[in-house]
């Protein structure tokens, strides 16, 4: 299942709401914008408007992960999610997804102090249970990161679509190191270009440079 950034955004919202605010849950649309807009416990921080937001709405319902619900005496259209029972997890797994969601890549220390408006997790070792649980089913949900250079910790992430730290590693895969990160910028492609075609000359012995 892969979620784009705005569908991770409004899930990881709606589960922490569920589960930090009871008493305001399921939210409004105008709730759920300013929820995935918080600058607070929010990584990156958006600013999204109504109609990025319902789009991700749908995007949701199509998976069966939110609904739109109706209650008596309200006009009000409100959303709940329902990855408990479209992911098989329980409280405990839906907290720390809803952390990896809505902050990235977290560390298992990490994951703990921000699940802690969540549920009580006693030690460290019960929230490597969780994760660990996580990343085992037929189907993870949730990956061990290689250590990232002059760090030391691994990280967490989530596997319900890519993320904004996509760009520094994934998971199982070892940290590129500056000599072998792949270029970003047109001129990094050209240098690249370049090399190979100056390995290709070597072995024709001729000139096959790029023409100007």
């Amino acid at each position: 299942m892969q979620l784009n950034d705005v569908e991770q955004r409004i899930l990881g919202c709606l589960i922490e709401k569920d589960m930090t605010t009871p008493d305001y849950y399921p939210l409004t649309l105008n709730a759920l914008v300013t929820a995935c807009n918080q600058t607070s416990n929010r990584d990156p921080v958006v600013s999204w408007d109504e109609a990025t937001v319902e789009e991700g709405i749908d995007g949701l319902r199509g998976l069966g992960l939110c609904r739109i619900v109706h209650r008596p005496g309200q006009r009000t259209e409100k959303i709940k999610h329902a990855a408990d029972e479209v992911l098989a997890i329980d409280g405990e797994q839906a907290a720390v997804l809803a952390v990896l969601l809505l902050r990235g890549d977290q560390t298992v220390g990490e994951v703990r102090t921000r699940t802690a408006r969540y549920v009580d997790f006693p030690d460290l070792g019960d929230v490597l249970a969780v994760l660990r649980r996580s990343a085992e089913r037929d189907e993870p949900l949730m990956a061990q990161l290689e250590r990232r250079p002059g760090e030391k910790e691994r990280r967490w992430r989530h596997l319900l679509g890519d993320t904004a730290d996509d760009v520094y590693d994934t998971p199982h895969r070892p940290v590129a190191t500056s000599d072998e990160a792949p270029p970003s910028s047109i001129a990094g492609r050209l240098n690249a270009i370049e090399a190979r075609l100056d390995a290709i000359e070597a072995r024709l012995g001729g000139d096959v440079g790029i023409p100007s």
